[in-house]
């Protein structure tokens, strides 16, 4: 079994990428997506968001980082793979799952679930500029307003050259809400030859041995269900629900506190620290009181002092 971890937008970014990865569990991580339009980007673009470059392509405790571009132009998400493997990247990942409508609106991520040529053209074009010892992978969702096509997708980004394939059991329209279709994965990995990895609505051990059963993917990606439960995957590996304790959890929040400050705006970081609070209440009864105490703080100060002053 293979366990990776989901990048989320706007919270698992690299700070918490490497949070997460230092607890321990995890095989593989994949980037926020970076966004392709028409223009070739900038290293510094790249490094930003995936600073694990400037390390092998690996968070600080060794776990190798796939980046994830998502666009809708051929030759510049062709172009823009090629300088980022330039950079010395693990792996590159092609986001056809994201739901947000912006990012659909302007053609990209879920949006491009209707248009399975298209997808077959960026994965193919994307395949044949990066070296070879470089993998290319790609993370659909079941379809966009139905699954109609979910099986022409996945056959469409195996045909183009993807190595393996992330597969979020929902359709756009569906979003987050619960349940995930689990079964619909199993009909993709009967339809393709190359490995599934299967992602949804992963917040327990329960849950992803049902997963892995329903699914028949022995690999799985999970996300929220991470930074719910920061020993999440550490527990599935092992069957045994033996979460972190709550102080040593609240320990793994402040150094995260204390990362964000070096290239964060106040109003972003408070953000940040109460988006994950507000995960952790789904696992721990003492983020519920956590999370009603900063969320009324509004200077830095006050933060590290509430910190500081409640880890034993």
């Amino acid at each position: 079994m293979r366990i990776l971890l989901a990048p989320m937008e706007g919270l698992l970014d690299f700070r918490l990428r490497d949070n997460l990865t230092r607890v321990g569990g995890y095989d593989e991580c994949v980037s926020e997506f970076i966004r392709v339009n028409d223009t070739l980007l900038p290293s510094h673009r790249f490094y930003r968001y995936v600073p694990e470059l400037y390390q092998n392509s690996r968070t600080k405790s060794g776990i190798p980082v796939k980046v994830q571009l998502l666009g809708s132009d051929i030759n510049c998400m062709a172009e823009n793979a090629s300088k980022v493997a330039s950079l010395g990247a693990y792996g590159i990942d092609i986001n056809f799952g994201c739901p947000a409508r912006t990012v659909n609106r302007n053609r990209g991520g879920a949006a491009l679930l209707k248009e399975p040529n298209l997808m077959y053209s960026i994965v193919k074009a994307v395949r044949n500029v990066v070296p070879k010892e470089i993998p290319v992978t790609a993370k659909m969702r079941l379809g966009y307003d139905t699954t109609e096509h979910a099986l022409v997708c996945a056959k469409a980004l195996e045909e183009g050259g993807a190595k393996e394939i992330v597969v979020h059991a929902r359709t756009k329209v569906d979003g987050y809400k619960p349940p995930a279709y689990w079964e619909w994965i199993s009909k993709i990995t009967e339809h393709i030859k190359i490995p599934v990895v299967a992602n949804g609505e992963i917040w327990s051990v329960t849950d992803a041995i049902r997963c892995q059963r329903i699914s028949g993917c022995k690999d799985i990606m999970i996300g929220r269900g991470a930074v719910a439960n920061p020993a999440l995957a550490l527990m599935i590996r092992s069957e045994k629900n033996q979460k972190l304790p709550w102080n040593e959890v609240k320990m793994i929040l402040f150094a995260y506190w204390k990362n964000l400050e070096f290239d964060m705006n106040l109003t972003s970081r408070a953000g940040r620290i109460k988006q994950w609070l507000h995960y952790l209440t789904r696992q721990y009864q003492e983020a519920e009181n956590d999370f009603k105490s900063v969320k009324r703080f509004k200077s830095g100060d006050e933060f590290t002092n509430y910190f500081e002053s409640h880890i034993n």
